[in-house]
């Protein structure tokens, strides 16, 4: 009997702790930042951010000022209107905190018609957040798309 019990306790341990072993060096993927790019449409303005990794969320909101996550300094960028998007889980690093992304962190977009700047506003925990300012207030949507994987923000023309 004491056998019985002993071999079914090891079953058991083996059962539980074997694939939390394995599991455990397997960590899940952050997408990581790697590219920043805006083009011009016929009626809408395209944000497009380059990610290397799985699909994430984002949220997207309207806002009167960016603020830098962490620190709650404001951001200041050109524009009357602005649009904070967050990716997550997404990094514009590796877990090593080497940069992901080589590119600036905040530029002005001369070519857009209404988005005049972009800003990564927060890189944190998994969150990565980045700051649209717009001359106008208008209509804007979020895809996210697949091979490879990119987060796409289009900003109406107004």
């Amino acid at each position: 009997m004491k056998r019985a019990v002993s071999l079914a306790l090891a079953c058991v341990a083996a059962a539980v702790l074997l694939p939390a072993a394995s599991a455990g060096g397997a960590t899940p993927q952050v997408p990581l930042l790697t590219d920043i790019r805006v083009g011009r449409q016929a009626s809408f303005d395209r944000v497009v951010l380059d990610l290397d990794g799985r699909r994430p969320e984002f949220f997207i909101r309207s806002v009167d000022q960016l603020f830098y996550d962490g620190s709650g300094l404001p951001v200041v960028i050109d524009g009357n209107h602005f649009l904070q998007v967050t990716s997550t889980p997404a990094a514009a690093h590796d877990d090593s905190g080497n940069p992901s992304y080589h590119g600036p962190h905040q530029f002005t977009t001369p070519s857009l018609a209404n988005v005049q700047a972009v800003a990564i506003t927060g890189d944190f925990e998994g969150h990565l957040t980045v700051g649209l300012g717009m001359r106008d207030d208008s209509w804007h949507r979020v895809l996210v798309l697949d091979n490879p994987t990119r987060v796409v923000i289009d900003v109406g023309h107004n």
